[in-house]
């Protein structure tokens, strides 16, 4: 169970998101022990934690450092953004202390060394000890004590100093979770770990908590980024944003989808809040219709949002003017906003949050993304769970959403999402595919799913013309080439040409149980 703590229990360390993933700070006193690699960051983050304490918090700061001068550290310092040199009078005040580990860990042990007279003489609230490898290399071979028990005395003392205290520890490069646990594990109250994840040829930070005492936090590895003149911030990972089912938002109000013909195929139109996963193979449509989503919506007053990760803006704006759908005008009066970004590049937890950011700082109502499969190409492991947490920010904030997905079938469907399972979670599901009839290739949509709705079990044909997507009567088509053809309404089906489908002869033999020749069946 959460231990829930009041507000003064709580340091806030000032860095970008990290307080959001302790859920609210660090508890007062606690010795944090951050540990990570060669190169993960430890020292740029626990400088910030010194610099936010004094600039936001007017809480003084101490730097212990063995390994690199004061210039280095406020060199380093200010290419984050961290300008120590300009923190005025009215902010709390920062002293570093530079010297071998030898010295130092005399001093940490005494309550009469220079450390405990500098946290007296400036009431120093915070301390970094950066960092423990070189003491306990000392420790173990010059002292003639466990590190373990020095430890021990050092933490105690920096809890009766009342400070909140930062130390950091450098692990191999081959330290694993089967290696054991440490005495500074055990010892400290807090353990942060930082690390560098490759994926292909790109490599990103991740920050966790492993533990701390006395608090909730949220689990799991969240993303991590240095950025140059802002400082550090700490991306959420993507599932841990979805509320309870109970918490979230619902409504009746039915929305247009753009179409006009296709909004009875679907109740009238859509709920608000929805999610529609739009579904077909390139060139189907899927971009048309979620255009005219868009457009339609604007011209209600409705911002909308396009993620776009398969087409450049320039593309995009070129296809749309050919048809003249007006969605060019839209842009230009910043009633839809269009957000592209390359899947090779993407990093789930930080486009998941420049989403939150684009909707919630432009009073976003309705969102496209073209295509959910490109999360797949990105990364097949984190896909199904950005999915789901986009799916559950858009419900629990009433905001209507169109997910694409491009099938991978030419003619019909044996399968809708197979890799993703996006299907599950989305409210309507709209098929657009290639229907073969006689010599001319035409589309077809159908509405297989669509909650709290009857729909008709019944697929139509549809052009793709100047203004967008329009469907048309079940009957033979006038606005297509004259070739000999049967009526669309003769066509067995958008599902018949799918692998798992055969002839209604052939499945009307199989439901009575008839034999048939193997030969029939391939």
């Amino acid at each position: 169970m959460a231990v829930k703590k009041s507000p003064q229990d709580l340091v806030k360390t000032g860095i970008k998101g990290l307080d959001d993933i302790f859920l609210g700070g660090i508890r007062a006193n606690n010795i944090v022990l951050l540990e990570g690699c060669s190169g993960t960051g430890k020292t740029s983050l626990g400088l910030e934690f010194i610099y936010r304490g004094a600039k936001d918090f007017k809480e003084s700061g101490i730097i212990l450092s063995f390994e690199s001068s004061e210039e280095r550290l406020m060199r380093d310092a200010k290419g984050l953004g961290l300008d120590f040199k300009t923190l005025g009078k009215k902010k709390g005040v920062v002293k570093t202390i530079h010297s071998n580990p030898s010295v130092i860990f005399q001093e940490l042990l005494s309550l009469d060394g220079q450390l405990f007279k500098e946290i007296k003489s400036i009431n120093a609230k915070r301390v970094l000890i950066d960092g423990l490898t070189p003491l306990k290399m000392f420790a173990e071979q010059f002292n003639g004590r466990s590190f373990r028990d020095s430890l021990y005395s050092i933490i105690a003392q920096l809890q009766n100093a009342g400070v909140t205290a930062i130390l950091t520890r450098e692990l191999p490069e081959n330290f694993g979770e089967t290696t054991g646990q440490l005495d500074e594990q055990f010892i400290c109250d807090s353990i942060i770990r930082l690390q560098n994840h490759a994926e292909r040829r790109n490599s990103h930070r991740c920050i966790e908590i492993r533990k701390s005492r006395g608090q909730d936090f949220i689990q799991g590895q969240h993303t991590i980024k240095f950025l140059t003149g802002e400082g550090l911030k700490v991306y959420q990972r993507t599932y841990s944003r979805a509320q309870t089912f109970n918490a979230q938002a619902s409504s009746t109000t039915r929305i247009s989808t753009g179409i006009k013909t296709l909004d009875p195929i679907i109740g009238g139109g859509i709920y608000e809040g929805s999610v529609t996963l739009v579904v077909g193979i390139s060139g189907t449509g899927k971009s048309v219709i979620s255009m005219q989503f868009l457009t339609d919506g604007a011209k209600q007053g409705k911002k909308g949002l396009m993620i776009s990760l398969d087409e450049q803006p320039k593309q995009i704006l070129r296809n749309a003017k050919t048809l003249s759908m007006g969605i060019e005008d839209q842009i230009k009066a910043g009633n839809i906003l269009l957000h592209c970004e390359s899947p090779l590049e993407l990093e789930m937890d930080v486009h998941f949050d420049k989403i939150v950011q684009l909707i919630e700082e432009n009073d976003i109502e309705r969102v496209v993304i073209d295509s959910v499969v490109s999360y797949k190409n990105s990364n097949v492991e984190e896909a199904q769970n950005l999915i789901y947490a986009l799916a559950s920010y858009m419900k629990n904030n009433l905001i209507t959403s169109f997910f694409n997905y491009e099938s991978p079938e030419l003619l019909g469907l044996s399968q809708i999402s197979e890799d993703l399972k996006a299907s599950a979670i989305v409210d309507n599901i709209i098929l657009l595919n290639y229907v073969e009839i006689s010599t001319q290739m035409r589309r077809a949509v159908t509405v297989p799913k669509s909650r709290g709705t009857e729909i008709p079990q019944r697929t139509r044909e549809f052009v793709i013309e100047k203004g967008g997507l329009r469907l048309i009567e079940d009957q033979p088509s006038k606005e297509v080439e004259e070739v000999p053809q049967l009526p669309f309404s003769s066509y067995y089906g958008i599902l018949s040409r799918a692998p798992a489908r055969h002839s209604p002869a052939i499945e009307g033999s199989i439901a009575r149980g008839e034999e048939l020749p193997p030969s029939t069946l391939n």
